[in-house]
């Protein structure tokens, strides 16, 4: 089985994300095994269902059952949101808005051997092999990314770092470099630490202390200590 490229199919999103969202969302892509498709139903409700993927950096492919409620939605209604990250690691998510287009071609003249190569050992442990996978998920339904939508908590998850941006908040300033591991990290700069003074107190006079007339009075009482007594005084 091998990929045939559908003429006429709009360009997708930049292949060179330049953004800390499509960088995030674009290693997500990569790497993820699953993407939560939330589509609309014919009646306007919503519609949520976990399902695999391939991404070929432009575009996802998804293989469905052609009477899947999900084919159904997209039939009237093209848009879509899609999820994908570890909602465990902080709500390290990402989200990409999409329009979706059902193919005409079937999954077995479409389908990539990477995709099976990236589904091999679950579809081994349910016994399914790649003629049956094409033959039971036929519909091949084509979602072009529109918008890249960053989503995360208070701390700066792992996809974060990689993307670049801050390391320890999401309010952080941003100062680029490199940890040890080879990421891009941000520090906060550590604020100097001031030496604690105490104040100093001038120290007081005698003349402040008790007042003008008393301490004349005791420096003349203090001299006549040290003088000799008079003659005759016992």
């Amino acid at each position: 089985m091998g990929r045939r490229r559908e003429p006429g199919h709009p360009a997708g999103m930049d292949t060179q994300p330049t953004t800390v969202a499509a960088s995030r969302i674009h290693g997500f892509l990569e790497r993820e095994p699953v993407v939560w498709l939330s589509t609309v139903r014919p009646d306007g409700g919503p519609h949520l269902v976990p399902i695999w993927f391939w991404w070929d950096g432009e575009a996802l492919l998804v293989f469905s059952k052609p009477g899947a409620q999900k084919v159904r939605n997209l039939r009237a209604h093209p848009s879509v949101m899609l999820a994908l990250g570890d909602a465990e690691d902080d709500f390290d998510v990402g989200l990409v808005r999409g329009r979706a287009e059902l193919l005409d071609a079937p999954t077995s003249e479409v389908l990539p051997t990477a995709a099976l190569d990236k589904y091999a050992d679950r579809l081994a442990s349910i016994g399914l092999g790649a003629e049956e996978y094409a033959a039971t998920y036929s519909q091949v339904i084509r979602i072009v990314p529109q918008d890249f939508l960053s989503w995360h908590g208070r701390t700066a998850p792992r996809s974060v770092r990689l993307a670049g941006a801050a390391t320890a908040s999401i309010d952080e300033p941003r100062h680029d470099g490199l940890g040890p591991d080879g990421e891009p990290v941000t520090r906060r700069p550590r604020p100097s630490v001031r030496p604690i003074v105490e104040p100093t107190r001038p120290g007081q006079s005698l003349r402040d202390w008790l007042g003008e007339p008393l301490a004349r009075g005791l420096r003349g009482l203090a001299g006549g200590f040290g003088s000799p007594m008079p003659v005759g005084v016992a």
